[in-house]
């Protein structure tokens, strides 16, 4: 069991960000999860307006995104001001949800929110058991403001709903994000991915970067995490995937040669935004890889910034 903090209590500065990514897909292939705790919302409209009026206090744009798939899709995001926030070095509340870390037990998050567009409940625990930790934290920009740290690369998860009736376990992954400044105005564009890997000494992870930065480039990240550290590789080829069905987003991914990767499932296909699992092949084995492709450019184009607010509504508390 990992004894790294997860840094509940990070103070963010103006106009910067912090969340804290949690995903998980079930034993057998039916479900999956996604929760995200956001401070300084990166994808809030209201956030994106506000910094340009000066109202660029990270706290005041607060939410927790969670995303169901499988037979009980489910879609969350209300958005809150500050009064709805409390921190300490091992909760963090957001509104009438809350995650805890304990160093013996993992992250527990109790969930009770109400979906968007349509307003069904989303009720019950997700517990995250970590298989290790990771305290190395890796920058993602040249300047040095925008971070990332995989907290538990590799773990499990329990997930028990009531609200919709939901039970299963998994695989999971857990990191957090940080920076000092909006993070349309470090990328333009990324994709990522990580893979559960049962290797020679017990679970481990591959995860893969794929960034293309405003001011310096592009960098790739190839890392391999196991209980004894972390191993950076030689990142592999890129190939192209599908775009997406709907919004016809661009999405590629790195795997070895002569072996591109496949769209097993599109989870979610938004304009500027999707998440996807793919079949791939990593260090001469097959693998399954949750798998996100963004767009700064287009998140922060007009006709964008006018439609998020019907999937990301905002509550005075």
């Amino acid at each position: 069991m990992s004894n790294c903090p997860a840094e509940l209590d990070a103070q963010v500065p103006a106009g910067g960000y912090a969340w804290w990514y949690l995903d998980g897909l079930s034993d057998d292939g039916r479900h999956g999860l996604t929760l995200i705790a956001f401070i300084g919302s990166v994808f809030s409209p209201y956030y994106f307006r506000g910094r340009r009026r000066g109202q660029n206090d990270p706290r005041d744009y607060v939410s927790l995104n969670v995303c169901l798939y499988g037979t009980a899709r489910r879609w969350t995001m209300t958005e809150r001001p500050g009064g709805s926030l409390d921190q300490s070095p091992s909760r963090l509340a957001i509104g009438p949800s809350r995650l805890r870390w304990d160093a013996s037990e993992g992250l527990t998050v109790a969930i009770d929110e109400i979906g968007t567009p349509i307003p069904q409940r989303v009720r019950g625990h997700v517990r995250l058991s970590p298989n290790f930790g990771n305290e190395r934290v890796f920058t993602l920009d040249e300047a040095g403001r925008h971070r990332w740290r995989p907290v538990a690369p590799s773990a499990r998860i329990e997930v028990e709903l009531q609200r919709p009736q939901l039970r299963w376990t998994g695989h999971a992954y857990f990191d957090r994000n940080w920076g000092d400044e909006p993070l349309e105005d470090g990328f333009v564009y990324w994709d990522w991915s990580r893979a559960a890997v049962s290797g020679r000494s017990g679970a481990e992870a591959t995860i893969l970067y794929n960034i293309e930065r405003r001011q310096a480039g592009p960098k790739s990240l190839a890392l391999r995490f196991t209980a004894g550290g972390v191993e950076e590789l030689e990142p592999p080829p890129n190939h192209r995937l599908p775009r997406t069905p709907i919004w016809q987003l661009p999405r590629s991914s790195q795997a070895d040669p002569r072996y591109p990767p496949r769209v097993a499932k599109t989870l979610e296909d938004t304009p500027f935004y999707s998440r996807s699992v793919i079949d791939t092949h990593l260090l001469g084995r097959p693998l399954t890889a949750v798998h996100e492709s963004l767009s700064l450019n287009r998140f922060r184009s007009p006709v964008v910034q006018q439609m998020l607010p019907y999937r990301m509504p905002r509550r005075r508390r």
